[in-house]
């Protein structure tokens, strides 16, 4: 199954072609610089901004908004007028907030939904125009490997097969790491060291293995989307959950799933996978530190996901552990995540509360030297 240089299983989608990003030479980095990352996904635009801290990070500013940039773009193929002027109006916040810091180290990307929209050149330039912001838009590939690298503090020093899921507004990337290579004190560090490529070159270190990744074109916002025809709540859950464990066919790197069990951690990055942590804990005012780096079990997972479907769409949008902007794509991500689970060779899942903006800021502070090569 393990292949030289990884591809995707499936469910790949080209990217539109875009300008290169402007190269602006910056001095040398000080510790005390300030790194920004912005991630606009399909559903919402977040933002950090951040100090590097030892190994770590201290943040310093955020910003979280829902734009449903994507509204609509499954029966399009384009980001609608309303749409890109909510985010617009998001993005301008965001510029405010570098600007106050002085902010000149950043990236700023766009994913699914700009991947897959016909006019997302023309929204890259809106963006521009409007706030002085250039976004990029990244591939599937990099989308995948930043979910990862920002996963590493949370992969036990026992784990020898990990699964990294990113559940995101508009696709879904899963990464399989074979690390049984690695001695186990360095683990966490040999997933970090994947952000220069998932198939880095020899950096004299334990490397950590990527046997197969695949983005599969289907989130939060797009599962739904898929069947908003269907009245019934739980026969709509049955059919997106069956759905999107249809699009996993090509994805299967193991081979006897008893041998890989015990030394198997799988990883959940999304606010799906938070919002279901949030409910089991009874959480009515989230709470990052309670959440984030959580281990649950199927059994715990699916007495939350089957208290959602008692509840109905009324009650989810009433219960306060859900929240109101996700009480409407909670069921799609449920189906995404009861589907992993069932295909999975384990009984448990860690909860990560960070993603694509983490995984940004280690990449940068990485490559300019600025972190220290300490535990995890």
């Amino acid at each position: 199954m393990a292949r030289k240089t990884p591809k995707p299983a499936g469910g790949y989608v080209k990217p539109v072609a875009r300008p290169e990003p402007e190269n602006r030479p910056l001095a040398a980095p000080d510790p005390a610089d300030l790194y920004a990352a912005l991630d606009l996904g399909t559903n919402a635009c977040r933002m950090l901004v951040a100090q590097p801290k030892g190994s770590q990070f201290h943040v310093v500013d955020s910003f979280s908004k829902s734009v449903q940039l994507g509204a609509g773009l499954e029966a399009s193929g384009r980001l609608s007028r309303s749409s890109m002027a909510r985010t617009v109006g998001a993005l301008k916040i965001c510029q405010k907030k570098l600007r106050h810091h002085d902010v000149r180290r950043m990236r700023l990307v766009a994913t699914e939904a700009c991947r897959r929209a016909r006019n997302a050149g023309e929204f890259i330039d809106l963006v521009k125009r409007e706030t002085g912001l250039e976004l990029e838009i990244i591939e599937p590939e990099e989308e995948a490997r930043l979910a990862v690298v920002s996963c590493a503090p949370l992969v036990s020093v026992k784990t020898e097969q990990l699964l990294v899921v990113d559940i995101g507004g508009g696709s879904t990337e899963l990464v399989w790491i074979d690390l049984s290579r690695v001695p186990r004190v360095d683990r966490p560090r040999a997933i970090m060291r994947l952000h220069t490529g998932f198939d880095p070159a020899e950096s004299g270190f334990p490397a950590a293995k990527v046997v197969d990744w695949i983005s599969v074109p289907l989130g939060v916002a797009t599962l739904r989307d898929q069947f908003n025809d269907v009245d019934d709540d739980a026969a709509r859950f049955a059919l997106m959950s069956w759905f999107f464990e249809e699009n996993l066919a090509e994805f299967s790197p193991y081979k006897d799933a008893d041998q890989v069990r015990e030394g198997f951690q799988i990883v959940g990055t999304s606010g799906t996978v938070t919002t279901v942590a949030a409910s089991h804990l009874g959480l009515r005012r989230y709470d990052r530190n309670k959440v984030d780096g959580l281990r649950m079990t199927s059994d715990q997972i699916d007495h939350v996901i089957q208290s959602y479907l008692h509840m109905g769409p009324e009650g989810r949008r009433t219960d306060p552990r859900i929240g109101r902007d996700r009480h409407a794509l909670i069921m799609s991500g449920a189906a995404i995540l009861q589907a992993l689970l069932r295909v999975w060779p384990t009984d448990r899942l860690s909860v990560a509360d960070r993603g694509l903006r983490e995984g940004l800021l280690y990449a940068q502070m990485s490559s300019d030297g600025v972190l220290e090569e300490g535990p995890y």
